[in-house]
């Protein structure tokens, strides 16, 4: 019973950590390494994120430096962020690889902030179907006479305490990122 308590607002958590990992890749006009965790570079044959074979930090507010360790991979990391959904062209001086932001115009603040919104609701998706696992579970436990009518109760409780305590941290990240796309 505990257990199943435990593993529940662990897949929560989880869930939670999933949408701050995708908002972090959200290109908010500001240089951010994270927008560059999804991109894969074909480095001798395997697929290698990014920041596996390269040195990547902002420059400045809207700059992104890329210094790949192994010179020779420089072509291959501008071919990829190129063909990526990035939407952005990089730079390439022949040593380091730059990539500059440019500030968001309204409509695609918009459309950003219905992605987030989106993102979002998946997230409250996956925490209410956890919830309902959960409950299938407590449930099963009950009519096995594993626990008590009064123990299904309580745990029933606690689950949805959780699960209204996670859809109410999704809506104050989403809020966070939202106010984070639409200043100026």
């Amino acid at each position: 019973m505990k257990e199943t308590l435990k593993t529940t607002q662990d897949k929560m958590q989880k869930s939670i950590e999933a949408l701050e990992h995708e908002y972090a890749a959200i290109r908010a006009g500001r240089a951010n390494p994270a927008v560059l965790d999804k991109i894969l570079v074909s480095y001798y044959g395997t697929p290698t994120p990014i920041n596996q074979m390269a040195a990547v930090s902002v420059f400045e507010a809207r700059t992104l430096l890329i210094q790949p360790w192994d010179a020779s991979s420089l072509k291959d990391i501008e071919k990829a962020i190129q063909t990526s959904d990035l939407g952005i062209n990089p730079s390439n001086d022949g040593k380091v690889i730059r990539i500059v932001f440019p500030p968001l115009t309204e409509e695609r603040r918009r459309d950003i902030v219905k992605q987030i919104h989106k993102l979002a609701e998946d997230c409250k998706v996956a925490v209410r179907n956890i919830r309902r696992d959960a409950m299938d579970k407590l449930k099963a436990m009950k009519k096995g006479s594993q626990i008590t009518e009064d123990d299904l109760k309580n745990c029933e409780k606690d689950v949805q305490d959780y699960t209204d305590k996670f859809c109410k941290l999704v809506d104050e990240i989403s809020k966070d990122k939202e106010k984070e796309i639409m200043e100026i």
